[in-house]
This record gives C-alpha cells, structure tokens and sequence, in this order.
C-alpha cells in the first residue's frame, strides 16, 4: 500500500518541480487565479477542503481521479454565485459520465467575469474631457476542463488528469489563450481513510497575452505615464494540493466528514501560514456532518493570514526617513453551508467571504447538482 502511495506522490512531485525551476525567474503570482476559487457550494461551505472526500461531477474540477467513485451514468451540476456583493459573477456547469465501472470523464466550464467597467481612455481629447466619450466593458475569464480517471490495478488506487484551455479578455483591448495540465491521484484504505494528491498546472500553464489598441489610446497611456501593454507570455507555475479524509457513520442516521488539506504553492512567498522563498504553504479543513444522508451542515476554516493593523507599534528614523511599524494579527476565513440530498437531485447553499477582508463583501454560492439514468440498485 505505501510502496503504490509513495510512487504516485514521487511521479507528482517531479512533474511539479520541473515546471517549477523552468519559469522560476518569469512566472508572476497569482497567474489565473480565478481557477482557485473553486465550485459547488459543498466546497465552499468546506474552506474547499474537498480533494480527498468528492465522489461527484465536480471532481473533474478538484480531483479528477475521484471520478470512479461516481455512482450514477451521468451527472449534472451547475453553480451560480455573485462573488464581491455582486461585483463579479462566478459561474460552473459540469458534466460526468461514467465509461464502464473502472472508468469515468467528465467536462467542466468554468467563467468569471466583471461587467460595467468605464473605459475612459478617449475621456480626454484635445484636452477637452467630454464624459460622453466614456463606454464600458467587461473583464471576463473562462476555462474549459476536459478530465479523465481510471482505477488502477492496486485495489482502492486511482489516478486521473486533466487538460485545460483558458481564454481571457477585456472588452476589445486584449485577450488571452491558454493550455495547461492537471494530475491527481486517490488512495483510499480498507478502513475508509482517503488520501489524495492533485499537482495542478503540473506542466506549468502558460498564456499568450494579444493586445489591440488604438494610436489614440496609446497616446493616452503614454500622455498619463502609463506603461504600453505588448504581447506576452504569462506562465502560471505548478501547485500540490494533497489531503486527508475520514468519514465515521455513528448509525445509521448521523455521520461526520472531516478533511484537511495542504495547498503549497510553488511561486515564492505569499502571505499564509507556512512561508519559504521556494514552497509556501495554506493549510484548510472542512466538516461535514450528515443525517440519513439527506442533510449537510458545513463549515470550513481557511486563508490563515498574518495582516498589518491600524496600531503603532513603533517608529525609527532610518536616512532621515520616519518608518512606522505597525502591529499585526492573524486573520482566518470561516465558512458555513448546508446540503440537502433528494433521490437524483442535490441543492447546497454556502456563505462565505471570499474577500478575507469584510463582512460587507460576503458571497452567497449555490450550486445543484442532477443525476440522469442512475443505474438501478
């Protein structure tokens, strides 16, 4: 059991690290960072703490190698949500299949987007401001996930990947294409224990960034010292996501989930709990508690971060300069969700601030889940 577990994990990490020491020096942070939001609102009410213990549609999204455990032919999920207070709209639609008992592929369309954006570049002509001259645009991301599992010969092992085409674009001044590779494997014991390994972007994602602005608007950032876009290349580096997950049946109404995961990121140091120039490292966990497999109560704890506060805590005068150095305090992002599970039909609803910052920017995600000539038991 340990000799299959450490092979795949060794297989993932090499695939991670080569990608990651090519682009080391180019890759900036954050790069297609709307694809670390997650789907579905059970993940969500999770902290996304979901890799090791989804069964569903939107493993082709989490872990593509937990697509086996799907129990029906096809499924169908889509989610909503209007992230920020409405500011941006977050949108999933998924769709699995199972192609015989050791096989399952699924596809995923994932699309986030901000709408009403001014576009003021031609507010000012001839040094005439005429707001009339003002349009708006929109900021939109979309990614489409093709995913693939299939079980392995060692019983209670699966592996799966998946490959992804990403087009960005805002309004007519730029748009973006994009391919990168996903890899995943599951393990679970005889005692129910699930550990899974997802390496995301492992090849490391790249786009190829297309500008088209107009003589007049590139006067306009140059008038305003403002650098001028050209084409480029963004890569977006590889990262391991591993988990644990425990599920305990009390009887045969109540039952609780509980999964931690590990998201090290490959791209240098960011602001979570463990902290390298190389790896750095956000840890989640998630619960789910169960009654006749009917409700869910969830609730996650994630995004633990060390913030700079309004208090003073000390001032020095370094080369005539006055630095203040301000206190800190560690901040963390609850969220809670709930489940309801009828037959065929799955509704789940979660509350959370994806923001980190304030209770005015809380997000309300729901997502439904269908499953379509499930087979007979």
């Amino acid at each position: 059991m340990l000799h299959h577990t450490k092979l795949v994990l060794a297989l993932l990490s090499i695939l991670l690290f080569a990608g990651t020491n090519l682009y080391a020096q180019s890759a900036p942070k954050y790069s297609n960072e709307f694809l670390s939001i997650g789907v579905g609102a059970r993940a969500f009410g999770m902290s996304n703490s979901v890799i090791a213990s989804v069964e569903d549609v939107t493993a082709g999204y989490w872990n593509p190698s937990a697509l086996v455990k799907q129990q029906d032919k096809i499924q169908l999920s889509f989610m909503h949500s209007a992230l920020f207070s409405g500011i941006a709209n977050y949108d999933y639609l998924g769709i699995s299949t199972k192609v015989n008992d050791n096989a399952a592929l699924s596809f995923s369309m994932i699309r986030f987007g901000v709408d009403g954006i001014p576009n003021t570049l031609d507010l000012v002509r001839n040094g005439q401001i005429d707001y009339n001259r003002v349009t708006e645009f929109s900021a939109v991301d979309y990614a489409f996930i093709i995913s693939y599992a299939q079980k392995a010969i060692k019983n209670g092992l699966s592996i799966g990947g998946s490959a992804k085409i990403i087009n960005r674009k805002a309004g007519e001044f730029t748009t973006a294409w994009g391919f990168g590779i996903d890899a995943s494997a599951r393990y679970e014991t005889q005692n129910k224990w699930i550990f899974a390994a997802v390496a995301r972007d492992v090849t490391t994602t790249f786009n190829a960034w297309k500008y088209n602005f107009t003589d007049a608007e590139i006067q306009t950032f140059q008038s305003t010292g403002n650098e001028v876009p050209v084409n480029s290349l963004e890569f977006t580096l590889p990262k391991l996501l591993l988990g644990v997950s425990k599920k305990i049946n009390f009887n045969d109404d109540y039952s609780l989930l509980t999964e931690l995961n590990m998201d090290l990121n490959t791209d240098g140091r960011r602001n979570t709990l463990l902290q390298t120039n190389l790896v750095s490292g956000d840890p989640h966990l998630g619960v789910e508690a169960g009654y006749k497999d009917i409700i869910f109560l969830r609730g996650g704890v994630g995004n633990v971060q060390q913030v700079k506060t309004e208090d003073i805590l000390s001032t020095e005068i370094i080369d005539g300069k006055t630095i203040t150095n301000y206190k800190s305090e560690w901040t963390f992002m609850p969220n809670i969700g709930v489940g309801l599970k009828l037959k065929n039909l799955s509704i789940d609803y979660a509350l959370t601030d994806v923001s980190n910052q304030s209770a005015a920017l809380l997000s309300h995600v729901f997502s439904i889940r269908a499953a379509v000539n499930a087979p007979k038991k």
